[in-house]
């Protein structure tokens, strides 16, 4: 277990892989930690790469500082683990909340970043009045109050009648409710598609095709402000696919990697 003193905040942070490895970084979604990553990195090599994951402020094991949350707070945090453990000339791999992490620290901080997967997330997601009536319901009822909704988005119909779906219910309705009010604040006032249509580096985004928070088209729409980038659509999945499947979830991004020469492995 290792921690890191971002300044206002303090991480929880794992790596796994090969120490001297290329690294990749991995940034979860508003309301998991962690543990997100886990079937996807069972899956990938363990020679050549280096995969470090961390618990966003406000999620996990890492410290809820008094919010709300600026973007920039949850990019700067990022940006002094990676050079905390010497991850640079990464690839960075941000789902939803960590997707927006992701096209942030590439705007400021290029030399940290030499390729992207933007998974199930945009430029932009939502609006103001939806953020905010879900503050106010977790303000009112704790998460446990958008728990049943927030699941059917994450998970496709099928996955959502397996027993699995309560381990993951499980770790949305732990998470501290401060963190995730003061996350969702820092959603809620992000507009990337400005600086992300600036970016010129290599990108893939990955699509659920069954999410109900960034569903296809956003992502689509998203790697369009990209030049030359990839798109990969996961069937029989929702907002989760590294969840819910895991083995094209890891291929997709192993095809990537190989595509910009990033790693040794066999």
């Amino acid at each position: 277990m290792n921690w890191f003193d971002a300044g206002d905040a303090h991480l929880h942070w794992r790596e796994d892989g090969d120490p001297g490895g290329a690294p990749v970084v991995f940034s979860n979604s508003l309301g998991t930690d962690l543990r997100l990553w886990d079937f996807v990195i069972e899956r990938m090599p363990k020679e050549g790469l280096r995969y470090i994951r961390y618990d966003t402020r406000g999620h996990g094991l890492s410290s809820c500082p008094d919010g709300p949350y600026g973007m920039g707070a949850l990019i700067t945090d990022t940006e002094r683990l990676m050079e905390h453990v010497g991850a640079k000339d990464a690839v960075f791999v941000g789902l939803s909340m960590g997707g927006m992490i992701a096209q942030g620290l590439a705007v400021k901080r290029l030399d940290l970043i030499r390729g992207v997967v933007l998974s199930n997330t945009g430029s932009k997601i939502g609006n103001a009045d939806m953020w905010n009536e879900r503050v106010d319901a977790v303000n009112a009822g704790g998460i446990e109050a958008v728990a049943d909704a927030t699941m059917g988005r994450w998970f496709s119909k099928g996955f959502n009648e397996t027993p699995e779906l309560l381990m993951w219910r499980n770790m949305l309705t732990r998470q501290p409710a401060a963190g995730y009010n003061a996350c969702m604040a820092a959603i809620a006032g992000t507009d990337m598609i400005t600086v992300t249509s600036g970016l010129r580096l290599p990108a893939m985004g990955i699509a659920g095709s069954e999410d109900g928070s960034t569903p296809p088209d956003m992502v689509r729409e998203l790697m369009g402000l990209i030049p030359g980038a990839g798109y990969e659509l996961i069937r029989k999945a929702g907002h989760l696919p590294c969840v819910e499947q895991p083995d094209l979830y890891a291929q997709h991004l192993m095809r990537f990697l190989d595509s910009i020469g990033h790693g040794t492995h066999g």
